[in-house]
């Protein structure tokens, strides 16, 4: 049974549509990450799951109470801010049980509870600083200790981790994981960073526009997106989306890639979709992953994969340490493959990668939506 639920949700300021129509609903125990870019309406849903806005249209339930018109004090969720939001006269004892203290929670209660939490945290030590004293990831741990004193029935973090350096964030993000596992709190969380989304989630919905575009399972959203869009934004690099013709030879469905000399590529599609078998002889975009594209060898053993050779001309190689990135031409487009650290591939030269056509994706060029 779903624990929260957001159904119909439209929200406007003034008559500018900001939400129009989500539909979500997540686990108890779920971490809903809300993904997209800046301006998607990402943060203006956790405002209204939270309280913080009105609804326009639609309804929020949680754990099957409908809470549009609850206070936010009565929903029972604690917020985690991009700002932290500490008090800066008070110490980190003081920040962490202020909330308590105003709901007439007995002091030796207080004190017990900031214990726990500090320890769970790791910031024992901390207590009797100010926020003016802390760094930016010891801020992080005061922030949520503060709302981990809640005990809540749903956290909502809106892009906690954005102010932090990239070290940082990923330690923090292992934090979050831990968390979560230890407490099985529900939990939204909002970011413009589609790796926090694909490492913390166990949903997530991608947003564009004040429109959702999918929601899923992090496998499902980067293995197969619903759109281009959701194609392009999810996963680093992104997908590689390549212009290609439909085609039929010798019983199978085939996708056709123009090479820069006007030849062809033909490479053989895996279980075509029903919705694939009405786009014979039309126009197509094929979707690969960088990683379907590599340079292994051809005696690797058998994982499953439909492994096809074709040749490409290397323009650029990225070596990355565990890997290495060619930027190659792939049906007149620029393309990313993954390949090996020791990789022979080299900028300028043309190359045979085998591709991993159980992988592929396609797409309707007009509508953008996955066949």
């Amino acid at each position: 049974m779903s624990f929260l639920v957001v159904n119909g949700l439209e929200k406007r300021f003034g008559s500018v549509e900001v939400l129009k129509g989500i539909d979500i609903s997540v686990p108890r125990g779920g971490f809903l990450v809300l993904v997209g870019p800046s301006g998607c309406g990402k943060s203006t849903l956790l405002n209204t799951i939270a309280g913080l806005e009105t609804v326009t249209a639609g309804e929020i339930l949680i754990d099957g109470v409908r809470v549009n018109e609850l206070h936010p004090s009565k929903r029972d969720i604690a917020m985690v801010f991009q700002s932290y939001a500490l008090y800066p006269n008070m110490n980190v004892a003081k920040n962490m049980s202020f909330g308590m203290e105003m709901r007439g929670v007995p002091k030796a209660e207080r004190q017990q509870v900031v214990a726990r939490v500090a320890s769970m945290l790791q910031i024992e030590d901390l207590l009797e600083r100010k926020p003016s004293q802390l760094s930016g990831g010891q801020r992080q741990r005061v922030a949520m200790g503060r709302a981990l004193v809640r005990d809540p029935k749903i956290f909502l973090f809106d892009e906690p981790l954005s102010n932090l350096d990239a070290k940082l964030r990923v330690e923090m993000r292992t934090e979050i994981q831990k968390l979560h596992q230890r407490l099985g709190t529900t939990i939204v969380y909002v970011t413009h960073d589609q790796i926090e989304a694909m490492t913390l989630a166990t949903v997530i919905a991608v947003l564009k526009d004040g429109v959702l575009q999918q929601v899923g399972t992090p496998a499902e959203i980067y293995n197969t997106p619903a759109n281009i869009f959701v194609a392009d934004f999810m996963g680093s690099p992104s997908m590689n989306l390549v212009p290609a013709r439909l085609d039929r030879a010798n019983g199978v469905l085939v996708v056709s890639l123009k090479r820069a000399d006007g030849s062809t590529t033909v490479l053989p599609l895996h279980r075509p979709s029903a919705a694939a078998e009405a786009f014979v002889g039309r126009d197509v975009i094929l979707g690969l992953r960088p990683e379907s594209i590599d340079d292994a060898p051809a005696a690797a053993p058998d994982d499953g994969a439909q492994r096809h050779p074709l040749e490409a001309h290397v323009e650029v190689t990225q070596p990355t340490g565990a890997d290495t990135l060619a930027m190659i031409r792939l049906g007149g487009r620029e393309a990313v493959a993954r390949l090996r650290a020791e990789t022979g591939a080299r900028a300028g030269e043309r190359c045979t990668f085998m591709v991993d056509m159980s992988k592929a994706v396609l797409f309707d060029p007009e509508t953008e939506q996955r066949l």
